[in-house]
């Protein structure tokens, strides 16, 4: 076994387990850790495609910046994880419905996967010659021309879920003691201190 085969099964079990991980893991900055581990791995895989540029997007918007952006979200949120677990359990048998039937959804189809003759030799095809177009050339002729509207249409669906991040960070909490920034530009000396003449004698 060469050490790519090796590091593709590598990469490839870590980036599985910690999907599964991900989504049953109890504490959601244990999940969101997951989630980050997960992106690794299949940076990893991107380098072992030889897609360099897509591993380094990888690292740096999903790991740099999404992974952490839900990190800091979960943490600030201050959520009552107990009440989270109770709603989970009343809808349990309705995503367990839904999971069956995704299974076997699955199961039809690859059990119903043909692999055409064709197939390695059309796959070489899909991709330019990488001695004559580097492959973030490709990437960028491909995402710009053809998944043009895909494209901005994921970028739209990133601003939406940080808009959320952002009015769910700032929704108003009972008891909690906001500035008044207004109101400390604009006071008067004279009215905010209060200069007291203690006697000798008469402190506490």
């Amino acid at each position: 076994m060469s050490f790519a085969v090796f590091a593709f099964y590598l990469f490839s079990i870590i980036a599985v387990v910690a999907g599964v991980l991900v989504v049953f893991a109890r504490n959601p900055v244990h999940s969101v850790l997951w989630l980050i581990l997960a992106f690794l791995s299949s940076a990893g895989l991107f380098v072992l495609l030889g897609a360099e540029f897509v591993a380094m997007l990888m690292l740096i918007v999903y790991v740099g910046a999404v992974a952490v952006l839900f990190l800091f979200v979960v943490m600030m949120l201050d959520v009552d994880f107990a009440e989270l677990r109770g709603g989970m359990a009343k809808f349990l048998p309705a995503g367990l419905l839904i999971a069956v039937v995704l299974l076997v959804q699955l199961g039809f189809a690859f059990g119903g996967w043909e692999a055409s003759e064709e197939a390695l030799a059309l796959r070489p095809a899909v991709t330019p010659d990488p001695a004559v177009t580097e492959n973030t050339a490709a990437l960028g002729n491909v995402l710009y021309t053809q998944y043009v509207f895909l494209f901005e249409l994921a970028g739209l669906v990133l601003l939406v879920a940080m808009i959320g991040a952002i009015v769910l960070t700032h929704r108003k909490r009972a008891g909690v003691k906001k500035q008044d920034v207004v109101s400390q530009m604009y006071r008067d000396p004279k009215t905010a201190v209060d200069l007291v003449d203690i006697k000798p004698g008469q402190g506490a």
